[in-house]
């Protein structure tokens, strides 16, 4: 699986966040993995791994994007948009590997797919304020 088909994965499995009791999380990421059976072990560890760290880390992603956001708290901003978000500021706070702005450039590919046509800038725009609030 190509890295974007990866985190595409990573946003599906997220996107029920919002939806389910916090202890059904678990179970969600436990079924959408099996959707992915016949995937390499590696690409399925890692979209297990990644879930679980957003989610380990929920709350302080969360605090940056609405700290990001201007005058938007979070449940104005649309379930895709915030999911696609959380994705993203997880990579930018958390990898150092990952260069901040494959990150965005990830989830405004991710918008283009999954939100309304004026979500890339709104995500574009928030995450670029996440970015220069991190140095």
């Amino acid at each position: 699986m190509l890295r974007s088909q990866v985190r595409e994965e990573i946003f599906k499995i997220m996107f029920r966040y919002p939806f389910v009791e916090k202890g059904e999380m678990e179970e969600q990421v436990s079924f959408s993995l099996e959707d992915l059976e016949g995937k390499s072990e590696d690409n399925i560890n890692y979209i297990k791994d990644k879930v679980n760290a957003i989610l380990d880390n929920i709350t302080v992603i969360d605090s940056k994007v609405e700290e990001c956001c201007e005058g938007w708290n979070l449940n104005r901003i649309g379930k895709a948009e915030i999911t696609i978000m959380r994705i993203a500021v997880y990579e930018m706070m958390m990898e150092e590997d990952m260069p901040s702005k494959v990150s965005i450039n990830e989830a405004v590919e991710l918008s283009k797919l999954y939100c309304d046509e004026d979500a890339k800038g709104f995500v574009n725009a928030v995450l670029g304020k996440v970015e220069k609030s991190l140095g």
